[in-house]
């Protein structure tokens, strides 16, 4: 009879990530026996504090769900209500001033993306792939990239503070559009900004591609929303690498979501499987979407997608930080206010459904509202938490393959990497608990 041997690894906090969070490895006799990335933050109940609220209270309130992503959480849910009250801005609306608002909602979806990738890219995933504990440790050998990367995020932030009047927690946004539209003069100085923005963006994209990025291939099935003309970030389809096509309505019929023990956060699978969601997963399934200048540099550098690397997810962000910068260009250049920057709703009861696609991947919301417009049940099911079964999969998958003999210490370091590659926010993920008691 053999020895057994059992080693445990316990990395009790993820530095570098937003939350907190842990990971639990167990190996025995060569394999891993027992692998569990721990959210064990309290639960913040965001679904039940938004019941007995009114409909227009929506924006409001789910901005303050992530510093980060305001601006997703307030386009999924007046996404959602829109689309119950027939008011959704969709590009043939006759309904004034609905194609100036979706647009002006692009826009501003860009500033998030742009500021939110820029901070991954430059503060959580470079130092990783280029050997540094840090940022500030990296700052002495790449000073220049990190001060371009800061300044894409500042500039990300002056687009969603043009209508959110701040870029935390913004608070422009409304059912049917903005409280207001930008003066023609501010719009037109962050024009003047976007255009000397773009080669940095060029230049980020070529740095990423260059990256000594680890080559590990696996397999997962990537799900994203789906436009019929654009790069998505607010549609009303869902696809999946799988072949799955369906509304945003039949979200629920598709993916389930799980409690598991050590986890404060649900876990989404789709057909009892895990999936991903995020830039890697959209760049994957949307590439031909990319606006031509973004495709063209892509095949001058070389790169091809759909990739199935989680490295390159770095790449995918660069790759969308560019998309945005673009569009967002040309939409500033272009730009006139209306009055009002709103279409007025009207409420009627029934179930919201809606999505948009957060920097960390598909968002969905679902409002259950009466004949008054007021929330008698809410469910998010954010990305991080639709994320965490696939990132337990690639943990699995990456650890294995480096070699589960190697020091604590090596695989902690690569565990780590794994998950902040991720870009989890474990705090939006830890929204509902569901509690079950065996007496």
């Amino acid at each position: 009879m053999t020895e057994q041997t059992t080693r445990r690894i316990e990395v009790p906090v993820l530095a570098r990530v937003e939350g907190e969070g842990g990971l639990d490895v167990t190996i025995r006799d060569g394999r891993i026996e027992h692998l569990a990335l721990r959210i064990f933050e309290p639960p913040r109940l965001f679904e039940q504090f938004l019941v007995g609220h009114a409909y227009a209270e929506i924006p409001e309130l789910v901005a303050r769900i992530c510093g980060i992503c305001p601006v997703a959480y307030q386009m999924s849910g007046v996404g959602a209500v829109e689309r119950l009250f027939d008011l959704d801005p969709a590009p043939d609306s006759d309904r004034a001033p609905a194609p100036w608002v979706r647009r002006m909602r692009r826009l501003f979806y860009c500033g998030e993306w742009i500021q939110s990738h820029a901070l991954h890219i430059h503060l959580l995933a470079a130092p990783d792939f280029l050997g540094f504990d840090s940022a500030m440790a990296m700052a002495g050998s790449y000073g220049a990239e990190l001060r371009r990367g800061l300044a894409l995020q500042a500039f990300g932030n002056r687009i969603i503070e043009l209508f959110g009047a701040r870029s935390v927690h913004a608070v422009g946004a409304r059912v049917g559009g903005f409280w207001r539209a930008p003066s023609a003069q501010d719009v037109a100085a962050v024009a003047a900004e976007a255009e000397r923005a773009l080669p940095a963006a060029e230049a980020l994209l070529r740095w990423t591609a260059a990256l000594p990025l680890p080559r590990q291939p696996q397999q997962f099935n990537c799900v994203s929303l789906r436009h019929p003309t654009e790069y998505p970030m607010m549609a009303e389809r869902i696809v999946a690498g799988s072949g799955l096509d369906i509304s945003v309505d039949d979200f629920e019929a598709h993916f389930t979501e799980h409690q598991v023990p050590h986890s404060t956060a649900l876990q989404g699978l789709l057909a009892g499987e895990p999936y991903l969601v995020g830039p890697l997963a959209r760049v994957n399934l949307n590439h031909d979407r990319l606006h031509p200048r973004v495709q063209d540099l892509l095949t001058e550098i070389g790169l091809e997608f759909p990739s199935h690397d989680m490295a390159q997810s770095v790449i995918a962000r660069a790759v969308e930080i560019l998309q945005a910068m673009l569009e967002a260009a040309e939409i500033l250049a272009d730009y006139s206010p209306e009055t009002p920057a709103h279409a007025e709703a009207a409420p009627r009861a029934g179930v919201a459904r809606g999505a948009s696609e957060a920097p960390r991947g598909l968002l969905w919301h679902r409002y259950d509202l009466d004949a008054d417009g007021i929330i008698q049940h809410a469910r998010i099911v954010p990305p991080t938490s639709q994320n965490q079964a696939r990132i337990e999969a690639d943990l699995a998958h990456t650890l294995t393959a480096i070699g589960l003999d190697a020091d604590a210490e090596r695989l902690r370091q690569a565990g780590e990497q794994v998950i902040r590659n991720y870009d989890p926010c474990i705090s939006c993920a830890t929204h509902f608990l569901r509690l079950t008691l065996h007496r």
